[in-house]
């Protein structure tokens, strides 16, 4: 774990649920970020692929690069600033991902968070969205992707350590 710096941190709500929280600040500015995190072309690159009604209140079905594979729901979007969606809703596995963007000069200060994550494995999300947060900057820097799994491996000790 030498080396590693986290950009995440988690955090047990009051339900008992695990959460998520990454934030990270991106070389590029909010209109351009925004892009990254709501056009399918782009979120495919990086995320996920995402098919569906894109729109406020549109249903979804995503194919995360981590391999989860399932529904969504678009709840809230205030371009550039937040949006907000519901994964798996009306399930018992269902999570709430949320993005909020803040311009910060010519850069980007980006803030993720997923709630409602099962308590004993939600480590496990921290790492995966750190690699995530790491290809968007890879995305966005013009770079490819680096390869999703070997990341999570070297990154789950030390969020396994947070728990």
């Amino acid at each position: 774990m030498t080396g590693i710096h986290l950009l995440g941190s988690l955090y047990l709500m009051p339900d008992g649920r695990g959460a998520v929280r990454m934030e990270d600040l991106y070389d590029t500015g909010i209109d351009d970020l925004w892009s990254a995190i709501t056009d399918p072309v782009r979120l495919a690159r990086w995320l996920a692929e995402v098919t569906g009604d894109l729109t406020l209140g549109g249903t979804v079905h995503a194919r995360f690069t981590s391999g989860w594979d399932g529904p969504g729901r678009i709840d809230v979007c205030e371009p550039p600033h937040r949006l907000l969606a519901t994964m798996e809703p009306g399930t018992p596995d269902e999570t709430v991902i949320e993005a909020v963007l803040t311009a910060a000069g010519d850069k980007t200060r980006l803030v993720v968070e997923e709630r409602g994550l099962p308590a004993d494995s939600y480590f496990h999300h921290g790492a995966g969205w750190q690699a995530h947060v790491e290809d968007l900057a890879a995305h966005v820097a013009g770079r490819p992707p680096a390869p999703w799994r070997e990341r999570w491996q070297e990154l789950a000790p030390a969020y396994r350590a947070l728990t």
